[in-house]
């Protein structure tokens, strides 16, 4: 890899922790921080909610097992973008009629404590594993185009992500 490609990947993670660090001074309550002011586009949040299905597994995975069997998983990836409409078209209202800022908070308000703990662990564990897979494949791709070790990648890209959500809040990340 040469010095303009280091540049480039370097200038890209530095404009993204700065464009998250932007909302640093606007977060003034912990419900600016969480929830954005619950002032945030439908549209915004519809394309964020798409643009986070979109990831490394999408590109890599996705296509590699279409390919070495069949296309049940990337056919299943294609109803994505519906998920996002419908879940901002009907789930994001509800929570905001209801004055609840998470899934998390309406599953206790309408179940109890338990199933609020039940969902929020299930969502946790999940996406715990997806995220390993996502960071692991974009640090395969890296790996290849940078010449990194492939630890350094997660790593790196990991430390980015986690400063660039502390700094931004939910509006960072949006």
């Amino acid at each position: 890899m040469n010095g303009i490609d280091l540049t480039v990947f370097f200038l890209y993670m530095a404009g993204i922790t700065i464009f998250g660090g932007s909302f640093f001074r606007k977060n003034k309550s912990s419900e600016a921080f969480t929830l954005g002011n619950s002032d945030i586009p439908g549209w915004v949040v519809t394309m964020s909610i798409f643009a986070t299905f979109v990831s490394s597994i999408s590109y890599l995975a996705l296509p590699g097992i279409a390919f070495l069997s069949n296309w049940n998983a990337f056919v299943f990836s294609l109803s994505l973008p519906f998920a996002a409409i419908i879940a901002v078209k009907f789930f994001v209202p509800l929570y905001r009629r209801i004055n609840s800022p998470s899934a998390y908070t309406y599953m206790e308000q309408r179940f109890g404590p338990w199933a609020r703990i039940y969902v929020s662990l299930c969502y946790l564990l999940t996406q715990l594993m997806r995220i390993g897979t996502i960071l692991y494949l974009l640090a395969l791709a890296l790996n290849a185009i940078i010449g990194w070790d492939v630890a350094t990648i997660i790593v790196v890209t990991g430390v980015v992500v986690t400063i660039y959500s502390m700094l931004g809040g939910i509006q960072g990340v949006v």
